[in-house]
């Protein structure tokens, strides 16, 4: 009998030793989920910098989003030992999801205005926060021209200026306004400005049918080496594949603004191109249970003009976005230092 209850015992302890799979499915479901507190760190050591769960990035379908999400996902497992997980992304859905669920915990490129609603709801709510702007600039429209043809300016070329200094330019002749195509809102905008800054005689507004043709337009009007002034916005490789000087379109005019945009503008009045807020968007549960990953990301905004170059390398026969992130990481440690370092 004492045999007996020994053996018993014996498998007792043997079966309570292992895990069982219940268990850890459990703790595997638990990971991604706010409402659990992260695994404490072992006595007298500090918490990881990230925490015990993996941190999930939101990659969106376009380049620069792309980009900067396999940027990041390099440097926080680099730099602090983080255990990322890239995860596909869209800018509502990813918005709904973030606000909702905390997750992905990060997108490093949300175009706020274009989800007003659903950004506000998830703000509200306290699920997410803006860590800080995905670019140093929130300009991302305007108006530029040849650098040769900037020449003709002292100082940065302004739009107020160009009156005076186009009929040099051009020869006595109007010189080609490349606006944008017919069917976009920039087409209405660029028209009105033209007469807003009293150019109507000395450009010729050429709206191109798409994308491509716009493209196709400026590239040839820079092998002819002629003056000529174009609409684009940021982030685009364009503006670093080629030589152009971008113009001073003086300051925001709520007021002008609205009329400028609407097809009939019976008094255009001159204005900047609207800003556009982008900001990287964080789970709120990245600030309460890893602030250092916090910190790295309120630190790094990105120069638009960085963000161009890294899109003309893209358009680089072979280049995949995954390339050239490893590139920006291993060659631009003089730029993104400071977003790892407080102390910057």
């Amino acid at each position: 009998m004492k045999r007996l209850r020994q053996a018993i015992i014996l498998v007792l302890l043997t079966a309570l030793s292992q895990p069982s799979q219940a268990q850890i499915t459990v703790l595997d479901s638990a990971q991604d989920d706010a409402s659990q507190p992260s695994e404490a760190a072992s006595p007298g050591q500090p918490p990881p910098p990230c925490g015990t769960r993996p941190l999930s990035i939101a990659r969106m379908s376009w380049p620069s989003a792309a980009l900067l999400a396999e940027i990041h996902a390099r440097i926080l497992a680099a730099e602090y030992n983080c255990e990322v997980r890239v995860v596909l992304g869209d800018l509502a859905a990813t918005a709904s999801s973030m606000g909702s669920t905390g997750q992905p915990q990060v997108a490093p490129e949300m175009w706020v205005n274009r989800i007003a609603d659903l950004w506000n709801g998830a703000m509200e709510g306290q699920q997410v926060r803006s860590a800080a702007p995905t670019f140093t600039s929130d300009a991302f429209e305007g108006w530029y021209m040849p650098s040769s043809l900037a020449g003709s300016f002292v100082g940065t070329p302004t739009a107020a200026g160009l009156a005076d200094a186009l009929p040099q330019a051009g020869d006595g002749g109007p010189i080609q306004f490349i606006s944008c195509p017919l069917d976009w809102a920039c087409s209405v905008i660029n028209r009105h400005l033209v007469e807003a800054y009293e150019l109507s005689e000395l450009v010729e507004i050429v709206e191109p049918s798409n994308r491509l043709e716009m493209d196709r337009m400026i590239a040839e009007a820079v092998n002819r080496r002629e003056p000529f002034l174009f609409y684009y916005w940021q982030p685009n490789a364009v503006l670093a594949q080629l030589d152009f000087a971008a113009i001073d379109m003086g300051a925001y005019d709520e007021t002008a603004a609205k009329c400028l945009a609407d097809r009939i503008c019976n008094d255009p009045k001159p204005s900047a191109f609207p800003a556009d807020a982008v900001v990287i968007a964080v789970a709120d549960r990245v600030f309460t249970e890893t602030p250092i990953v916090a910190g790295y990301l309120q630190r790094s905004s990105l120069p638009l003009s960085e963000m161009n170059t890294l899109l003309a390398e893209l358009n680089e026969p072979g280049a995949t976005v995954e390339s050239v992130a490893d590139r920006f990481v291993s060659e631009r440690k003089d730029l993104w230092q400071a977003w790892v370092s407080a102390a910057q």
